[in-house]
């Protein structure tokens, strides 16, 4: 399903090479100021431009459709809408019987017995995370200014020297190959008491939507797997203080599933693009055996580049269901 959410509900929809791509939101408070501005700065670190990231370049200019009057929301379904203005839809022509390996191609053709739009990878694309970044942006006008999110690629091609990664990321673009990364999410200011446990943890929350990005294949909160290879006397956070602060925070903000008030930290794994330019071994349905596959269009060397956003609008917006619960 392509809707998220108890109180904060959100719709994602549209297709890479479709008409338009966007987001409904149902249950956003009415009274809060907002404007198709308010978007530019996160819908920016989200833009591609930058060296390793995919040459095709979009307006992304919000449109706001419903769900704002006089500059404020009303209470009603909010709507924003992205026109496609840069496609070229025929560089995807033949995956439609020669399907991209590690790619939705084959999997949706087969789910939605190829009906589905295969163009750019039409709804599994990355340019859905467009609408979710938009969603992100409102659920932290939810959040309110005292809630404040530091988001950073801490490793990419499996080097934590961000010195390296340009480097690393042009090698790799030389190669005619990809890289993945690791971007870490910090939340502070979140108040103790967020999470509907059992199933409606907050981690469960956050992890649910990080795992709908294209791409994420990890995700820990604190030190994540390193607790396995702790004691208890290591991992455990002391309480320092009548509020709840720890002196360290493993944890990652949450126990229990919880929220603590301490500072919620998340770290998702994003794969190498699965799109190169190199030439690969591939099964193509149309002969019915193995052949060379050489993808065309306009792809990312490194996606974690313009997943570090994403991934903050993700948290936001389970953290801000669950405050709407609350």
């Amino acid at each position: 399903m392509n809707s998220w959410g108890n109180r904060f509900r959100v719709t994602l929809w549209g297709e890479s090479h479709g008409a338009q791509v966007g987001v409904t939101i149902d249950g956003v408070p009415a009274g809060i100021a907002l404007a198709e501005s308010d978007f530019e700065t996160d819908l920016a670190r989200r833009r591609a431009g930058a060296a390793g990231t995919t040459p095709r370049k979009e307006n992304d200019a919000p449109h706001i459709v419903s769900g704002i009057y006089r500059g404020y929301t009303t209470g009603a379904p909010l709507t924003v809408e992205f026109l496609n203005e840069n496609t070229r839809s025929g560089d995807y022509a033949s995956l439609g019987t020669h399907p991209r390996p590690s790619h939705a191609d084959w999997v949706a053709m087969k789910k939605y017995r190829g009906y589905n739009d295969p163009r750019g990878g039409g709804h599994f694309s990355g340019r859905i995370t467009l609408a979710l970044v938009t969603a992100g942006v409102v659920a932290k006008k939810i959040l309110g200014g005292n809630v404040t999110f530091a988001t950073d690629i801490i490793e990419i091609g499996g080097c934590t020297d961000k010195g390296r990664f340009s480097e690393i990321i042009e090698s790799a673009r030389m190669d005619q190959d990809s890289v993945g990364g690791v971007v870490e999410c910090r939340a502070e200011g979140i108040r103790a008491g967020l999470g509907e446990p059992f199933f409606d943890s907050a981690e469960s929350l956050m992890a649910h939507l990080l795992f709908s990005v294209p791409a994420v294949k990890g995700v820990e909160f604190g030190c994540g797997f390193a607790a396995a290879r702790m004691r208890g006397s290591e991992h455990n956070d002391p309480i320092v203080d009548a509020e709840g602060h720890t002196s360290t925070n493993h944890a990652g903000g949450i126990v229990g599933g919880i929220t603590n008030g301490n500072a919620i930290v998340v770290r998702a794994a994003v794969k190498p693009t699965a799109s190169i330019s190199r030439e690969q071994q591939t099964f193509d349905c149309a002969n019915g055996k193995v052949g060379p596959l050489v993808i065309k269009g306009r792809h990312d060397v490194c996606i974690a580049l313009r997943a570090a956003v994403v991934v903050e609008a993700a948290a936001a917006i389970a953290l801000a269901d669950l405050s709407l619960r609350a």
